[in-house]
């Protein structure tokens, strides 16, 4: 089930706008609370244990996953929540990285549906950007407390129940590896393109990997450092997505071959490269892929092409309009200006009026 593997294949209208509150979360009145309760932990009913689990079961039920997955999804509340949050995460970050492109990662249904049927580049981007949004926000949940699985990174070097203590809490990427790895399924034997697939899902991993930082927080006398602690916390996830899109950039196109040693298919360079491709053997950290991307420029199974598009003179007019040209409009916008800050709390503006022109990309 080739949508059960990437994220962003699952991609609701809700949840490609961000809005989370699409899957159901638990309120105030759900619980029957006042608001006038003191801040203590309130012990759950078991009605009230037994409503939430019907709530996440629900969420993972709207999701497209096979039955292992829908197996691991269930079996912890924080699950649904965190897998919402990844797609939610990947969707927006992708549309940023590619808002200048003539594709911007445009994921309605019968677009993204044919488009992950190819193997393309973009394609390619978008399952390593699926994993590394799932790895990211897993990661994250678990030092959030989030999921009853898991908790704060438990590398024994860090001393974490010292760091906890200082509000040090590292991202459990031991935990979230080991779960996305056994979410996303084992590496296929034969079919390339399910190789290909499960590849780039490493690569998203690998860039998560590769971005984890040692944060440290000194504790003694007058500001000296006679005591640290210190735990590892994940990159932001706009770096990752700019790291994979310089890898998308840099894509290579594959065929197939088999290993005489142990007779299943590897990943190669294609047999007969055609001009502008590399003969380059791929790495563990390249996004690789095995189909010509069309060009996006008209509107296909693939996208909706370019007509009407918002473009930057002197930028990315030229490209995005595929040669047809742009429309000039112009208009007048009223904008806040000449902001200041006043004591203590607050900031005052001026309305200031102006002409702007905007283009947009001829049919």
């Amino acid at each position: 089930m080739l949508d059960g593997h990437v994220l962003l294949g699952w991609l609701s209208s809700c949840a490609l706008l961000g809005l989370l509150a699409c899957a159901p979360r638990p309120s105030a009145a759900y619980f029957g609370l006042t608001g006038n309760e003191p801040l203590t932990i309130l012990p759950l009913t078991s009605e009230m244990e037994e409503a939430a689990a019907k709530a996440h079961y629900k969420v993972c039920d709207r999701l497209k996953l096979e039955k292992k997955q829908r197996r691991m999804c269930r079996r912890d509340p924080g699950v649904a929540e965190t897998l919402m949050e990844a797609i939610s995460m990947s969707a927006l970050e992708c549309q940023y990285q590619f808002r200048f492109e003539r594709w911007n990662c445009t994921l309605e249904g019968r677009y993204r549906a044919s488009l992950l049927k190819r193997g393309f580049k973009e394609t390619a981007f978008l399952y390593a950007i699926s994993s590394a949004g799932l790895t990211h926000a897993m990661a994250k949940a678990c030092s959030a407390g989030r999921m009853e699985r898991c908790t704060c990174d438990e590398a024994p070097d860090l001393e974490n129940r010292e760091a906890w203590q200082w509000g040090g809490c590292g991202d459990n990427l031991k935990y979230s590896n080991k779960f996305v790895k056994e979410f996303l399924g084992r590496k296929p034997n034969k079919d390339l393109r399910a190789r290909v697939d499960f590849h780039n899902n490493l690569v998203g991993m690998k860039v998560i990997k590769a971005g984890v930082e040692t944060t440290c927080k000194c504790h003694g006398v007058s500001g000296s450092c006679t005591v640290r602690t210190c735990w590892r916390q994940l990159s932001p996830f706009h770096e990752i997505g700019k790291q994979l899109k310089q890898k998308y950039e840099t894509s290579l196109k594959v065929g197939s071959t088999t290993n005489e040693a142990t007779g299943e298919g590897d990943i190669s360079p294609p047999k007969k490269s055609s001009p502008g491709h590399s003969d380059q053997i791929p790495r563990t950290t390249d996004l690789v892929y095995i189909d010509d991307s069309p060009s996006f420029c008209l509107m296909s199974r693939y996208s909706p092409g370019t007509s009407g598009r918002k473009c930057y003179k002197d930028k990315n007019c030229d490209s995005i309009c595929c040669g047809r040209g742009h429309n000039t409009q112009s208009r007048v916008v009223t904008r806040p200006c000449q902001c200041q800050v006043r004591w203590c709390c607050y900031v005052e503006c001026k309305q200031c009026t102006q002409r702007e022109e905007v283009y947009t990309c001829k049919d």
